[in-house]
């Protein structure tokens, strides 16, 4: 037993002499881990850029289109996340992205004038249009969008689906139903007519087409989505419906020199000439207006 007892405590005693015995490894750099692999080179560091941005510019197919020209140019990865301009403001306010590309100037300015952006750069435009069954049963067809908007509430049998997202979108409606001379809350809880889907322009048209509703859109997604819906421009664009789409760099942009790259990429001559061309032979009409230098 005594024999025991000496093998134990000559064994403890040895465990605190050992450097490093009953502690855990020292832990080693993500980044070192990652990048080093025995037998072979360290893998290059890619830098990221980290944009929100609307789903129009998504749904359309533009951002695919532009993407890799910029990784190509700049030597970067771009990771986009797509949503309504609220929600892309809202991550731009927590610091999450170094960029944003929204359509709402009222919010642009303010957010700017807060501090979280450092510039308002128009690039591109198109037009909110309004619509709806190729029946038409509301008889709306090429109304101003206001009175439009109020004989649907006068009515409200026919639905009208709403983004319902705060999205530039959600914006321009709620406009829309001012200039009417409504009370956005008023309308939003008028009865089962008006329909909030809460989600992207895509999904809003296809919802539309199912409730053989109406519905506010852009243009540019709607023309991307005209194959798939059964639904007719019913009040086409006009300057009062003029949708501008803003690239803003963040103030708080983990490498501000690469989200002003993006700035300068969007509002170069030969990217405003692709974004001016971009769906012109694929569905026949131009989508977006390329604008840089306009005041918008």
């Amino acid at each position: 037993m005594l024999s025991r007892l000496r093998f134990l405590c000559l064994a403890l005693c040895l465990g605190l002499l050992l450097p490093g015995c009953g502690e855990q490894p020292p832990s080693q750099d993500a980044a070192a881990v990652s990048d080093v692999v025995e037998g072979y080179p360290p893998r290059e560091k890619v830098e990221r850029l980290l944009i929100a941005t609307t789903t129009s510019l998504y749904d359309t197919g533009l951002w695919a289109y532009l993407e890799p020209m910029f990784e190509e140019e700049y030597g970067v990865e771009l990771d986009i996340l797509y949503a309504g301009t609220g929600k892309a403001m809202e991550w731009g306010m927590r610091g999450d992205v170094d960029v944003i590309v929204v359509h709402d100037r009222t919010r642009e300015e303010t957010f700017i004038a807060d501090g979280y952006g450092l510039s308002r750069n128009p690039f591109a435009y198109n037009y909110f249009i309004v619509v709806g069954p190729p029946e038409d049963p509301e008889g709306l067809r090429d109304m101003a969008p206001d009175a439009a908007l109020a004989a649907l509430y006068n009515s409200a049998t026919t639905p009208f689906v709403s983004r319902g997202d705060e999205s530039g979108t959600h914006a321009q409606e709620k406009r829309l139903w001012t200039a009417a001379g409504l009370e956005y809350e008023t309308v939003r809880t008028s009865g089962e007519w008006y329909v909030e889907a809460g989600t992207g322009m895509g999904p809003t048209l296809n919802m539309a087409n199912e409730m053989r509703g109406y519905a506010l859109s852009d243009i540019a997604t709607f023309l991307a989505y005209q194959g798939d819906v059964d639904l007719d421009i019913i009040i086409a664009s006009s300057d009062a419906m003029r949708n501008v789409y803003s690239v803003i760099p963040l103030a708080a942009a983990r490498n501000p020199e690469m989200a002003q790259n993006m700035v300068t990429f969007l509002t170069s001559p030969e990217v405003q000439e692709l974004i001016g061309d971009y769906g012109v032979v694929e569905w026949g009409n131009q989508l977006f207006t390329p604008c840089f230098g306009e005041d918008l």
